[in-house]
């Protein structure tokens, strides 16, 4: 017979309080509306630096993907030249993606064992294999816009102890899933 510890771990501790705080932090309009401008011009920041990303993205120009995650979304038009801007509030989405994962741990969980995340997906069948396809193939290089910055050798060596820090928590958290899985046991 399994027994439940009383004790829980920092992590659930601090996604049951992200989960009970969440409805009632709602950013202001203005501050949510910057930050999706900002990340449209991150994502074509990265698809400008791949000729087949943008080439494909200008085959689906006028295509509107919704993109869920808990009481947060975001409507992402492909325009002709094959990069991404805000779509109209109101734009009917011909793709919708919808994150399952409610809980932020997870995800930051998932995101360093570099799973994608289980997603709903409704729409347009042909968009939805282009996102996809994007997913898959399109990579930020972080090291080479660093370098432009602060030159080649301190960017190689930023990005060198990056992927150390990513590898280790790789582990930490793929071990701790494995001894779970292993085990039969749940992780506390």
């Amino acid at each position: 017979m399994a027994t439940q510890s009383p004790f829980q771990s920092p992590f659930s501790f601090l996604s049951t309080v992200f989960d009970k705080l969440a409805p009632r932090l709602q950013p202001p309009a203005w501050v949510v509306d910057e930050v999706q401008h900002r990340l449209v011009v991150l994502l074509n920041h990265v698809l400008q630096q791949e000729s087949e990303a943008m080439a494909r993205l200008a085959r689906q120009r006028g295509r509107v993907v919704l993109a869920q995650w808990r009481s947060f979304a975001i409507r992402l038009v492909a325009t002709p030249a094959g990069l991404l801007d805000l779509a109209a509030p109101d734009a009917k989405p011909d793709l919708t993606l919808a994150m399952l994962q409610a809980s932020p741990l997870g995800l930051v969980q998932a995101a360093v064992r570099g799973d994608k995340p289980a997603v709903r997906i409704e729409g347009d069948v042909e968009l939805a294999a282009e996102v996809n396809w994007l997913v898959d193939h399109v990579r930020w290089d972080a090291e080479e816009d660093l370098s432009r910055v602060l030159g080649d050798a301190p960017a190689h060596a930023l990005g060198q102890a990056m992927r150390r820090l990513v590898e280790g928590l790789r582990q930490f958290t793929g071990g701790r899933a494995t001894t779970a899985a292993g085990s039969g046991k749940a992780q506390p």
